[in-house]
């Protein structure tokens, strides 16, 4: 069995705000190749960011990749699932 979707579909997301885990976030980006979600907390959940070096370089909000697939790629993801829309 092969699930469809579009790619389309999924960058049309973007903007949205979800609900995930208890907390509220907003899509903020879509990855094509695993296919992916990428979310951003609306509430600050601000965490120090690395650079190439591993040192602290700066703070950066925290974001959450949801996978839309799940690993055997036959069926969407439980995580995928789970996002509540509130748009």
């Amino acid at each position: 069995m092969t699930i469809r979707f579009s790619l389309t579909q999924l960058r049309a997301s973007i903007g949205t705000r979800v609900r995930y885990g208890g907390h509220t976030y907003v899509v903020v980006e879509v990855l094509e190749d695993a296919p992916a979600l990428v979310l951003k907390p609306l509430e600050d959940e601000s965490v120090i960011q690395a650079n190439q070096h591993g040192d602290a370089h700066r703070l950066a909000p925290r974001t959450h990749t949801i996978p839309v697939l799940s690993p055997q790629q036959h069926e969407f993801s439980a995580e995928f699932l789970a996002l509540i829309p509130l748009d």
